[in-house]
């Protein structure tokens, strides 16, 4: 498997001095990269980039892709991995490598989708103040569900989102996106105790991934950027095969 500082042969360019592309998770906004981006020290620039305008993974992907610099690495947080395989399909080109956060392989069936969409819009949304504080609770460790800062900080972030953006997120089509035909390199990170994304959920990405590298933190539910984000730098370091303190 080639090494991050062997991406570019021609160019002999390292993966570390290309620019950065941050995508969030569903209904989080970028503030969910605040801790992570000043513990990376990234040489080049970084976006952190929304998951949209669009209302399908490919025409998101295409946005993300338009906005990105020419080549870049890309990091993608659950919701944000599935659009992060779909560019990396679409541009193989640009995508330089590929980190997929708290992701998977699943996908709705047509029935949980349809029950999603029913509950959704039955909410109203003019009071729509973001994602249910005891929904969120239950996407971290067990030792994190007691933080209410954290709880109403993710929350937050879907308020700002706004109701518009759970519909359209809610209804997303995951399925018909690369994984066996990416070529990229790649690196899978999950948490050890993520209740949304399985242990075996993440396993299963790294394996559908030709030459993909997996990473399970320890201490960690499903808001890796969050609740660990010194564990998920190193982890993303070490992969580079930079030292921890340094870039």
């Amino acid at each position: 498997m080639k090494t991050m500082f062997e991406l570019d042969d021609e160019m002999k360019i390292p993966a570390v001095s290309l620019p950065l592309v941050l995508l969030p998770g569903y209904m989080l906004d970028a503030s969910l990269w605040d801790e992570v981006v000043p513990l990376l020290q990234w040489a080049a620039p970084i976006y952190r980039l929304p998951l949209g305008p669009g209302a399908t993974t490919e025409e998101i992907a295409h946005s993300v892709a338009q906005a990105a610099p020419e080549r870049f690495v890309l990091v993608g947080f659950s919701l944000g991995g599935y659009i992060a395989r779909k560019v990396a399909e679409l541009y193989p080109e640009r995508v330089a490598a590929l980190v997929l956060v708290a992701s998977s392989l699943e996908v709705d069936s047509a029935e949980r989708a349809k029950a999603k969409q029913d509950a959704i819009r039955a909410l109203d949304p003019s009071t729509f103040r973001g994602l249910s504080m005891g929904a969120i609770a239950q996407s971290l460790h067990p030792d994190r569900r007691g933080d209410r800062e954290l709880v109403t900080r993710i929350r937050e972030m879907g308020s700002r989102l706004g109701y518009g953006a759970l519909v359209l997120q809610s209804g997303l089509q995951r399925d018909g996106i690369a994984a066996a035909s990416l070529t990229c390199p790649t690196l899978v990170i999950g948490a050890e105790q993520d209740p949304l994304r399985s242990a075996q959920e993440t396993r299963e990405l790294a394996e559908a991934i030709p030459g993909a590298t997996l990473d399970v933190i320890e201490q960690s539910g499903h808001m890796l950027p969050l609740e660990q984000p010194q564990a998920l730098v190193d982890a993303i370091k070490a992969w580079l095969g930079v030292p921890a303190n340094a870039l």
